[in-house]
């Protein structure tokens, strides 16, 4: 971010507070230390929509409007040799995805291939922590998860789908991976989020109102698609013309993925409201697929192919203005090459957050240098 004037806390000290605020709500230690790394890793990339940015309202809050379980239990459904259908029982996502991600790298080690499907789940995080998992292991990680409705089919302005991210993770021969973790939405309401924290509109075109027109007050923007007034669009943006419809497709292709899969609830029905407007629990779904390289033509084979593939595109002829061509994955490596000496940009709104909990939890033990 250019002239950057937040301060910067040590990623320790961000870690052992966040932890410390989950097991304080009843999240296990263990568990808690992988949510809290999950959110991390957002930063660490650069996707701060998704990292501390959301640990209050999305996780914290969550808990303590009794609709989130601290406790994840994990149940079995069903599996086989290459597959398996979880239920997390309205736990922790990040705890469920870990086991699922678990399953599928095992299973693949063995056979080459596996998909695990998770029902009754919660937000899960950034979804390239997952396929990172599989790219750790040598292999490709591919995952996806619905979420609340908020997004609007071409043609179309009722929130239907969730922004339903379809994340791809392979490994290659560089320092860091290829990696595409990005919502088949053109945007996620995290960014919304995180434009209304640092007063900033949101671009025209992202969200579209009931009379086929477009805001960019974050604020309302927020509040409007949350009562179904407004929603967001499509990649590709509104209509045909540029290829909404695209977008449009991929989101419905994780939305069944999500749901068929594990035989769970779908689009509107995880809106987090019952029948009479009451809180409840989501009911998220995502799936989780691993293919090891070994069962092909070898993991080295792979890598060396897929970093010619990113070399090549890097080296292509560039439009005027414009003095290097990006590979996913790329920009967040260089942000953790930043980052990783320097800390985690807070905002003030985060700044108060910590300050809030540090208080309400009594943990004392953590002061901060914003203080």
């Amino acid at each position: 971010m250019p002239n950057e004037t937040r301060p910067y806390l040590p990623w320790k000290l961000v870690d052992d507070f966040m932890t410390a605020v989950f097991v304080k709500v009843g999240v296990p230690e263990e568990d808690a230390r992988l949510c809290a790394d999950v959110l991390m890793e957002s930063d660490r990339r650069g996707i701060e929509s998704h990292g501390c940015n959301r640990f209050k309202p999305i996780y914290i809050d969550r808990i303590n409007d009794g609709i989130l379980n601290p406790v994840t239990k994990i149940d079995v459904i069903k599996e086989t040799p290459t597959t398996a259908v979880l239920d997390a029982n309205d736990g922790m996502g990040m705890v469920a995805s870990k086991k699922a991600m678990d399953m599928c790298i095992e299973k693949a080690h063995t056979y080459g291939m596996a998909m695990v499907a998770v029902r009754n789940s919660s937000h899960y995080g950034i979804a390239g922590y997952w396929a990172g998992l599989a790219v750790q292991a040598d292999m490709i990680g591919i995952t996806g998860t619905n979420a609340r409705p908020s997004v609007a089919p071409t043609f179309g302005v009722d929130n239907m789908m969730g922004t339903n991210p379809l994340t791809f993770g392979m490994p290659t021969d560089e320092p860091f991976p290829f990696m595409l973790d990005c919502a088949t939405s053109i945007t996620q309401n995290g960014k919304i989020e995180y434009y209304a924290r640092i007063g900033h509109e949101t671009p025209a075109g992202m969200v579209i109102l009931r009379d086929g027109s477009t805001i960019t007050d974050s604020e309302e923007a927020l509040k409007l698609i949350r009562s179904n007034q407004a929603a967001l669009v499509p990649l590709g943006g509104i209509g045909e013309t540029l290829g909404g419809y695209k977008g449009y497709g991929y989101t419905a292709v994780v939305e069944i993925l999500c749901a068929a899969l594990q035989g769970n609830l779908f689009m509107r029905a995880l809106d987090g409201r019952d029948e009479n407007g009451n809180l409840q629990p989501y009911h998220l779904g995502h799936f989780f697929m691993v293919i090891d390289p070994e069962a092909f033509l070898g993991v080295e084979s792979f890598k060396k192919t897929t970093g010619d593939i990113l070399r090549d595109l890097r080296a292509s002829a560039k439009m005027p203005g414009q003095d290097r061509i990006y590979t996913a994955g790329e920009k967040e490596y260089e942000v953790w090459m930043k980052r990783r000496d320097k800390g985690v940009p807070i905002t003030e709104a985060v700044q108060k957050e910590f300050i809030q909990m540090r208080d309400a939890y009594g943990l004392t033990q953590f002061t901060f240098p914003f203080e």
